[in-house]
């Protein structure tokens, strides 16, 4: 049992972490309300002054707004459902039996380590691109017009690019889970003659609830600051831009640092709101 005296030296050695934790993350913070509420244009004389609320109306009154935070919707909640479900499957294959199994599961992995600007511009060199794209020969091949993926299908394109890169991930949680399945469970289903439809669906399923709610929850969190990949591919065109990259652009094309901190503060808005709908909705498997 834990003394009095080796809680107070526990509280003293992490308290240099908990300092500089707190300062990484209050510091940021603190700066964006302050410009958030300053007419601060760096190419036109710097800080202008107090602009109150006039940052925020402008922003959210914004034509752009409404749309940003949408296709920023469409992008987690699609991703979210591709990962979830192939993760589950590819899961559930790869707890199967069967040779060269560990290089198998690393090839599977591996897409996670890729740097998301790296797989952004592969996808849209190699795969996606309408004229030498992996995808626009195998068009051709069948006879039929290669479609013009970023312009045509932006929204899925991008959906597809993250989606890859986040596979991995979900997988490897979701196999985690899987493993630790009772096997005599499966077995006295089977035996008791209940079809493998009905295992997965009243024993298999159930048992990777958590797994389930750990893959959205983390996921959520960083699909919603998504950038690099709308980038590197459509810049925001095509409907795919999302709330981080309006804030971008509010800061490099309109150069007012004001107006895009107000744009910051509606993404901790929104991250907050999806975080707290998540964790009454789905983070009850935490619970069970």
């Amino acid at each position: 049992m834990a003394t009095k005296a080796s809680r107070s030296a526990a509280r003293f050695m992490m308290a240099p972490a908990v300092i500089l934790l707190l300062g990484w993350m209050l510091v940021p913070l603190t700066m964006t309300l302050w410009f958030s509420f300053r007419r601060y244009l760096p190419l036109r004389g710097g800080d202008q002054g107090w602009a109150g609320f006039d940052n925020y109306t402008r922003f959210v009154t914004s034509s752009a707004f409404w749309p940003s935070v949408w296709s920023t919707l469409l992008i987690v909640g699609g991703v979210l459902v591709i990962t979830v479900c192939l993760g589950i499957l590819l899961a559930l294959l790869l707890d199967q039996p069967l040779w060269g199994q560990g290089v198998v599961r690393i090839l599977v992995i591996a897409p996670f380590f890729v740097m998301p600007t790296v797989s952004a511009l592969v996808w849209k060199n190699m795969f996606m691109d309408p004229v030498n794209g992996l995808f626009a020969h195998l068009w051709k091949a069948v006879g039929a017009e290669p479609v013009v993926w970023l312009t045509d299908a932006a929204l899925p394109s991008i959906i597809m690019i993250v989606s890859w890169q986040w596979l991995p991930f979900a997988t490897l949680i979701l196999l985690t889970a899987v493993q630790s399945l009772d096997g005599e469970q499966l077995e006295a289903a089977e035996m008791d003659g209940a079809p493998p439809l009905k295992r997965f669906w009243f024993i298999t399923l159930p048992h990777l609830g958590r797994a389930i709610t750990v893959v959205i929850l983390i996921q959520t969190i960083f699909l919603l600051s998504i950038f690099a990949e709308i980038f590197v591919t459509t810049q925001g065109a095509f409907d795919t831009r999302t709330l981080t990259y309006l804030i971008f652009q509010r800061i490099t094309d309109a150069q007012n640092i004001g107006l895009g901190s107000a744009g910051g503060v509606y993404a901790i808005i929104l991250a907050n709101i999806v975080a707290i709908f998540l964790m009454r909705i789905v983070g009850k498997n935490l619970d069970a």
